[in-house]
C-alpha cells in the first residue's frame, strides 16, 4: 500500500475559530460550559491547508473483508467489516432514499464481523453479528462502556439491528431493531440518546433510551449536508458527532471521489465544521487504484502538541491496512 496525497480539488471551506482548549477525556465527561473537547477544538482549526503527514502503515495478520467503522480504546483497535459471500444485484426498482433516488437491489448474502486487534496488527478476537439478511455492519462508536454497532441489510430503506458490545469480552447484545438501513451510530452519553445515519446518511436518526438501556421512541430529520455521505461517526464533546465519508461526483473525464470529515451539532442537526481530506489509498486495484482516505473506517485523537492523529482503514481488495497520518492545522505549524 502506498500513501498517495493529491492536490486539493478546489473546495475551500470556511472554518470556525476554536474555543479554549479544555478537558482531558476523549469522550468528555464534564464540559458544562464549553461543549468542545480537545478533538473538536483542534478540528475547528483545520481547513483545506491542513498539513497531513504520513506516519506509517500497519499490516494486519487476518483478512479484514470490507471495513466499515473503527474505534481505538487505549492501545487496542476495533473495526467492523462485512464479508460478502454473494453480491447484491440491482433490480431496476427505484427506492426513495429521501433526496436521492437509489436503485433497490437483492439482499445478497454475507457475514458481519467486529474484529479486535493491537497496534502491531495482530488479531485479538472477533465476534460475528450476522442475522439472516442483516449482515452489513456500519460505522461504530465507543461510549466509555460499550461499542455500538449497527448491522443492516445491504440495501437502502431496509432493516437493521443495533448491538452494543463489551470491548473486553466481545459479548454482543441486540438492543433494538430499526426499519431502515442504519449505516452508523453514536451514543450521546449526556442525554442518553442514540444518533444514527441512514443509507447515504440522508436521514439523521435520534432514539431515546430508557434507564434500563432500552429504546422507547425514535425520530429522524433530513440531513441538510450533501458534500459527503457519512461512513463512520464518533461522539465528541457535548452533543457533537464527528463523521467521515466520501462522495463520488461525475465529470467529463470520469468520476471524482471527494473525501472529508464533518462535525455536526446533534442538538440542531446542523453542520458545525467541514474538512476536505484530499488524500487517497493507492493499492493498484480497480479503474484508478485509489480510494479516498476517508472512504470507510476512521478514528481521530489529539496528540497534545497542536496536532491530531488519524487512523484509517480503507481497502479495495478486502484487505485493509491501518494507515496512520498526523494532521496539523496551518496556524499550528512550526
Amino acid at each position: 500500500m502506498k500513501f498517495a496525497p493529491v492536490l486539493a480539488l478546489g473546495l475551500a471551506l470556511t472554518g470556525y475559530m476554536a474555543a479554549s482548549l479544555a478537558g482531558d477525556s476523549e469522550h468528555d465527561r464534564g464540559y458544562s460550559k464549553n461543549r468542545d473537547n480537545k478533538t473538536t477544538t483542534l478540528f475547528r482549526l483545520m481547513g483545506k491547508n491542513t498539513i497531513w503527514t504520513p506516519v506509517k502503515s500497519v499490516t494486519v495478520n487476518w483478512q479484514t473483508f470490507h471495513t466499515q467503522g473503527l474505534v481505538k480504546i487505549g492501545d487496542t483497535f476495533y473495526v467492523s467489516a462485512v464479508e460478502v459471500l454473494e453480491g447484491t444485484v440491482r433490480n431496476g426498482t427505484s427506492t426513495d432514499s429521501l433526496y436521492d433516488f437509489s436503485i433497490d437491489r437483492s439482499s445478497g448474502n454475507g457475514r458481519g464481523w467486529l474484529f479486535k486487534f493491537n497496534e502491531a496488527g495482530e488479531l485479538l478476537g472477533k465476534v460475528e453479528l450476522t442475522d439472516g439478511s442483516k449482515y452489513h455492519p456500519g460505522g461504530i462508536d465507543f461510549d466509555g462502556t460499550y461499542i455500538w454497532v449497527p448491522v443492516a441489510e445491504y440495501r437502502p430503506n431496509s432493516k437493521s439491528n443495533i448491538f452494543r458490545v463489551d470491548p473486553k469480552t466481545l459479548k454482543a447484545e441486540k438492543i433494538f431493531s430499526e426499519a431502515d438501513h442504519i449505516g452508523g451510530i453514536v451514543h450521546n452519553t449526556h442525554d442518553d440518546t442514540l444518533h444514527g445515519v441512514s443509507w447515504g446518511s440522508r436521514r439523521l436518526y435520534t432514539w431515546e433510551l430508557s434507564k434500563r438501556g432500552k429504546v422507547h421512541s425514535s425520530d429522524w430529520v433530513p440531513n441538510p449536508q450533501f458534500y459527503i455521505d457519512y461512513q463512520d461517526c464518533h461522539y465528541q464533546g457535548v452533543a457533537y458527532m464527528l463523521c467521515g465519508g466520501v462522495q463520488t461526483y461525475s465529470s467529463p473525464k470520469g468520476n471524482v471521489a471527494l473525501g472529508g470529515l464533518e462535525l455536526l451539532d446533534l442538538r440542531r442537526h446542523r453542520l458545525e465544521h467541514q474538512l476536505p481530506v484530499n488524500l487517497f489509498i493507492d493499492e493498484g486495484a480497480g479503474p484508478t487504484g485509489t480510494l479516498a482516505l476517508t472512504h470507510n473506517a476512521f478514528w481521530l485523537e489529539p496528540l497534545g502538541n497542536g496536532s491530531m492523529r488519524g487512523y484509517f482503514m480503507t481497502e479495495t481488495d478486502n484487505q485493509a491496512e491501518l494507515v496512520i497520518y498526523d494532521a496539523t492545522p496551518w496556524i499550528n505549524r512550526e
